[in-house]
């Protein structure tokens, strides 16, 4: 029987947290499950048991205020959610432990890679993975050919990226900050677009699932599992060159008949939930190889099922 565990979830207030909260509340590793975020104008309130409004990351007692709140609720495990919140911990070298607290996070060179768009085709690049042509905004002083993708260079979803058909449109989305951008080949989704949980253990077990999805409002709002053995070798050659240990999302499309890779979100998704429910269980094999456990395995032949986003109404 696995011991019950006290876990901290940081920033669980949007849509990743909340449903990581769903998972661990029905997991038996899960004595007292704790959440805390910056606002408490969202819904991870009615999902976390112990809930409650902290400092953000930027504030100068942050660090000091919550390894007094670890020690306070004995947490065993802490798990961040926020993507700027992990940067400040991976600037930090704060990946390993925060006070008694274990912490479960992807690992640093995936962290490093996945938190730049730049360095992320860099890196594609460099390890002769297909990568879609990136240039950094500020380095680019006409484009030959459109449509292309402007993106922000460190921002996670699709709030701050746009589909430029003309030099116009481009220096007016980067007239007041060139520097925060970059500009990537525009891949067609004809064939689809694709996000995938990719996981490998510390030992080196690589494990992935492919979703075929559509968009609705920057998430991922309908997907079907599917089987392409391409994108599942490609998954397992980037874990392997990234050093992965722990689990990340990697978003591609096909062109000619190759995929390539056009953003690695170094952290859980926003499809945790759902894979969880096809036994893709990325979040409990992360708690489980962080404690020394062997990994426990309740997929399925899975493919050709389909998720669909919907929402729940909470009142008080």
């Amino acid at each position: 029987m696995n011991k019950a565990l006290n876990i901290l979830v940081t920033g669980c207030g949007g849509d990743i947290g909340q449903s990581i909260g769903k998972i661990l509340l029905k997991s038996t590793y899960t004595k007292n499950l704790f959440g805390i975020d910056i606002s408490e104008k969202n819904a991870a309130q009615f999902i976390y048991p112990n809930f409650s409004v902290g400092l953000p990351f930027t504030h100068p007692e942050y660090l000091e205020r919550l390894e007094a709140y670890i020690e306070k609720h004995e947490i065993d495990i802490i798990i961040p959610i926020a993507e700027p919140e992990l940067r400040f911990f991976s600037n930090k070298n704060v990946l390993d432990t925060i006070g008694r607290a274990k912490m479960i996070t992807a690992s640093s060179l995936a962290l490093e890679i996945g938190f730049d768009k730049f360095r992320t085709a860099e890196f594609l690049k460099s390890q002769n993975l297909p990568f879609p042509q990136t240039f950094l905004a500020k380095d680019i002083k006409t484009i030959e050919t459109f449509p292309v993708i402007l993106k922000s260079k460190t921002g996670s979803g699709s709030k701050d990226i746009h589909k430029i058909n003309t030099m116009d449109e481009f220096l007016f989305y980067t007239r007041n900050d060139v520097e925060s951008y970059v500009v990537q080949e525009f891949i067609t989704d004809k064939s689809g677009e694709f996000t995938c949980g990719l996981y490998r253990s510390s030992k080196g077990e690589i494990r992935s699932q492919i979703f075929k999805r559509e968009l609705t409002g920057g998430y991922s709002g309908y997907g079907e599992v599917i089987e392409n053995e391409d994108i599942t070798n490609l998954l397992e050659e980037l874990a392997v060159k990234i050093d992965l240990v722990g689990s990340i999302n990697v978003q591609l499309r096909i062109t000619d008949n190759l995929p390539k890779v056009f953003e690695i979100n170094p952290r859980f998704s926003s499809t945790v939930l759902y894979r969880h429910l096809f036994g893709f269980e990325d979040l409990i094999w992360s708690i489980q190889d962080r404690l020394g456990h062997e990994l426990s395995d309740n997929r399925k032949n899975v493919t050709g099922r389909k998720f669909y986003k919907g929402f729940e109404e909470y009142i008080k």
